[in-house]
């Protein structure tokens, strides 16, 4: 691919992306647009888009390279989704349409207290930042070592450029602009990875039928692994998978802002339940593109370099040994990935900055004028933030220390999952301003159990269910909060 091909597929499709938000923008749009997509977003492109809004850069790239190592032991995560999707269709989204929520963690606030409120988006925020942040930088990095570095642009320029882009089209339509966003990007990377194996196939002159033979000879697509003591033990996986739904999509503003803009409860709730339905066939197409992927490299004679990861095995074999199509089909999903990454988030922070923190809804003599002026200047100022973080994280340069960033990010969900547990399933009355307390004290607690673990629990070592042991550290701290409860109304507890 020239550098001529590679500018001007970016331009296209960055030309589409500000076409549909010129269309989402051609009726009138307020601060209402913006936070909720007016309440009148249709179910059925919110479940398609938040597909892309799910998989992200890290699906897109980690996925199929993790194949070799890990097979389709993923699959027992995302069956588990299963589970955390009934949950939030039944239970979480009920009573967000009940509260008429605009942030969720305004819950937080009518069921403890202010110290309660703000923890909670504290924590989003935070989570948010390091992670979306973390996602977008695994996608550009691997677009400036195949494409920009030849053209000598440094990275700081190639996410500034970037940022900038998503700035301008989520700017004035934000939730109602990224609905409808969403679904382009959510086109693209599904058809990269179809292209992609359909190209793979040509080429070993073998039909999929084959292909899965082949990969089940080479025992890719083996599923459950068996030893309780293993991180990827598939029961740990499942419980993970469905407990991870909960509070990354049912706790987190940026997928629940999605599913609040529908029209009502019984569209939201079909939204999540088809979403969920559908995430398997798409996960098991991405293990299946890695198992692809590996039997190609095998069969090509490609071995990933010293200073190679995994997550390099699809740039490499779509840039470099596939051909034109195969490569704009790769570029396309990659930039996907990127705007994807990061243009739902900014959006997110910015309603939960502008609700919870700065309360402009609350504020007397506050006029939608005005909030649109303040709405507009923290959106820039986290565009920024992202901008700040993403080019820290090429500055520290060391995978290790990253990935640590990026898992002490999802730790910050576990004093979230303890919260709402507490706040839906007990009548608990808490001394709220030590609620930060314990929130910060969990996730700290959680994470010495994880490096420790082997040696404290005979060498179990803890996976993704660290999450839920999280979870449970926060509830037994806010049972020490109790307080004897007076005659209030508890928001939800009758759902």
């Amino acid at each position: 691919m020239t550098p001529h091909v590679i500018l001007i597929s970016f331009l296209v499709y960055t030309a589409l992306l500000f076409t549909i938000s010129r269309l989402t923008l051609r009726r009138k749009v307020n601060n209402e647009s913006y936070f909720l997509g007016n309440r009148n977003s249709p179910w059925y492109v919110v479940a398609y888009g938040m597909i892309g809004a799910t998989l992200s850069g890290v699906t897109f790239m980690s996925v199929p390279g993790l194949v070799h190592s890990e097979q389709f032991s993923y699959m027992m995560l995302v069956f588990g989704y299963i589970g955390g999707y009934a949950v939030i269709a039944g239970i979480l989204l009920p009573l967000y349409y009940k509260l008429r929520l605009t942030s969720i963690y305004t819950y937080l606030e009518q069921r403890f207290g202010f110290s309660s409120y703000k923890t909670g988006s504290f924590y989003f925020i935070i989570s948010r930042l390091i992670g979306s942040s973390f996602r977008m930088f695994l996608v550009v990095i691997v677009l400036q070592r195949f494409v920009f570095d030849g053209w000598g642009i440094p990275l700081s320029v190639t996410v500034s450029l970037f940022m900038l882009l998503i700035l301008l089209y989520t700017f004035r339509g934000g939730i109602r602009t990224i609905v409808w966003t969403d679904t382009l990007q959510t086109t693209f990377m599904v058809g990269a990875v179809i292209l992609s194996v359909v190209l793979i196939s040509r080429q070993l002159g073998a039909g999929v039928g084959e292909l899965i033979a082949e990969a089940s000879s080479r025992g890719y697509t083996n599923m459950f692994v068996w030893d309780f003591n293993e991180p990827r033990f598939f029961l740990k996986q499942f419980l993970a998978g469905m407990f991870i739904t909960i509070v990354m999509t049912g706790l987190d503003q940026d997928m629940m802002q999605k599913n609040l803009s529908c029209r009502n409860l019984r569209d939201a709730q079909k939204n999540v339940l088809s979403f969920g339905a559908i995430l398997i066939p798409i996960n098991l197409l991405f293990l299946f593109l890695g198992s692809v992927l590996w039997i190609y490299a095998t069969e090509a004679g490609i071995v990933l370099g010293p200073d190679q990861t995994s997550d390099e095995l699809f740039p490499t074999i779509a840039l470099q040994h596939l051909g034109i199509a195969a490569g704009l089909a790769f570029f396309f999903g990659l930039v996907s990935a990127a705007y994807s990454s990061a243009d739902g988030t900014l959006t997110a922070l910015t309603t939960v900055f502008c609700i919870d923190f700065l309360g402009l809804r609350r504020k007397p003599g506050m006029t939608e004028k005005r909030i649109e002026k303040i709405r507009y200047r923290v959106h820039v100022m986290f565009a920024f933030v992202m901008l700040l973080i993403i080019i820290g994280y090429d500055t520290i340069n060391d995978e290790a220390l990253i990935s640590q960033l990026f898992t002490i990010a999802g730790y910050t969900y576990g004093p979230l999952l303890g919260m709402y547990f507490v706040g839906l399933y007990t009548r608990w009355q808490l001394r709220d301003r030590f609620v930060p307390i314990v929130a910060i004290l969990s996730p700290a607690l959680s994470y010495l159990l994880s490096r420790n673990s082997e040696f404290l629990f005979n060498g179990y070592q803890f996976g993704f269910e660290i999450l839920i042991v999280n979870g449970l550290i926060t509830v037994i701290g806010l049972y020490f909060l109790k307080k004897k409860p007076g005659k209030v109304d508890l928001p939800g507890y009758d759902h």
